[in-house]
């Protein structure tokens, strides 16, 4: 079940999801005169370190977009949570306190049940295959399924694979049973973590480390570029190479924001997000290596390498949670991720 706190986000991304409606049913008119010489402001917080994919590919978006129009399109990002997190950040976009965001599809379940199939383990075995998904026509179809409730998708944008973190070496999943781990606010990645016997707790990024210090929590899953921007590496003596799962984020704008824009600033803008997209998403796995290899040098953390009878004992331990959220993703939707 959800926690209370989960329940009353839940709620209030509702009320959100009425008032977006009604800004809507309003319509909007802009003077093209006006529209020709006014400064269109873009504010873009995430929660993210700048040198991680993410961070790379929302500034890479600025570049491109105020060159495209100077002087009338400004953005300004935010980055490390230094405006607000995730969860403030889907609630500012619905009332248009902010334009754009950048969020991990895990927080999108409480809207739609189809972004689940993200978060499912051992689902996508490389960011190449995830690319490829995203890519065809059940990928696309999840950038507009939740326009109605004022998240119009623009793009997906990758950060990597997860690896396990922890205090001792996790070989076997058995070796998981009783530790607390982390995880993003997820029901696939809490039945995920159950399923090895592990105890989740949801929780934000930018609490973890302190947790991981203090032992309020014993383990997490991550990507490299996040293990190692969030310094995670100094407080767990191991880190896992299972690649067991897949974070990644949804661009999304207000759709009543969008449609506001003057219609060259809008395909400009868009022009500028497919292009920081590509760029960024190509550089992704490059960016999780080098993480990797920092991460390795430091000597503070033991990287683990699974054998592949060690990743066989994980895959089978995790496989019932594909069965238990077929139903809310759609047989369709896996069926399309696992036959690539």
């Amino acid at each position: 079940m959800r926690d209370l706190s989960d329940f009353h986000t839940a709620m209030r991304l509702g009320v959100l999801v009425m008032f977006v409606g009604l800004l809507s049913a309003c319509g909007n008119t802009t003077d093209e005169g006006q529209a020709a010489t006014e400064t269109y402001l873009i504010k873009f917080p995430h929660v993210t370190a700048p040198g991680t994919p993410k961070g790379r590919t929302a500034q890479r978006f600025k570049e491109l977009a105020e060159a495209r129009f100077p002087d009338r399109v400004i953005v300004e990002i935010y980055p490390s949570s230094q405006l607000m997190n995730d969860d403030d950040s889907l609630e500012a976009l619905a009332f248009g306190e902010i334009q754009m965001i950048a969020v991990s599809l895990s927080k999108f379940d409480r809207l739609t049940q189809a972004f689940q199939i993200f978060d499912l383990p051992f689902l996508f075995p490389d960011l190449a295959t995830v690319e490829e998904f995203q890519a065809g026509p059940a990928g696309q179809d999840l950038l507009n399924v939740i326009a109605d409730k004022g998240f119009q998708g623009l793009a997906f944008w990758h950060n990597g694979m997860k690896q396990f973190s922890g205090p001792d070496p996790l070989r076997m999943p058995e070796d998981a049973r009783g530790l607390k781990f982390r995880i993003m606010e997820s029901d696939v990645l809490q039945a995920q973590v159950q399923a090895i016997g592990g105890n989740p707790q949801k929780m934000a990024l930018g609490e973890v480390y302190q947790a991981l210090q203090t032992g309020a929590i014993d383990a997490q899953e991550n990507t490299w570029s996040n293990i190692y921007s969030s310094k995670f590496y100094e407080v767990q003596p191991y880190v896992m190479e299972t690649n067991h799962g897949y974070i990644g984020y949804l661009v999304a704008v207000n759709p009543t924001f969008w449609q506001s824009l003057p219609d060259d600033i809008r395909s400009g803008v868009q022009e500028a997000v497919a292009e920081a997209t590509a760029w960024g998403n190509a550089q992704a796995e490059v960016i999780n290596q080098q993480a990797r290899g920092y991460v390795e040098e430091s000597g503070r953390s033991e990287i683990v390498e699974l054998t592949d009878d060690e990743l066989t004992s994980w895959q089978t331990a995790m496989a019932p949670v594909w069965e238990q959220f077929e139903v809310n993703i759609g047989a369709e939707r896996i069926e399309a991720a696992s036959s690539l």
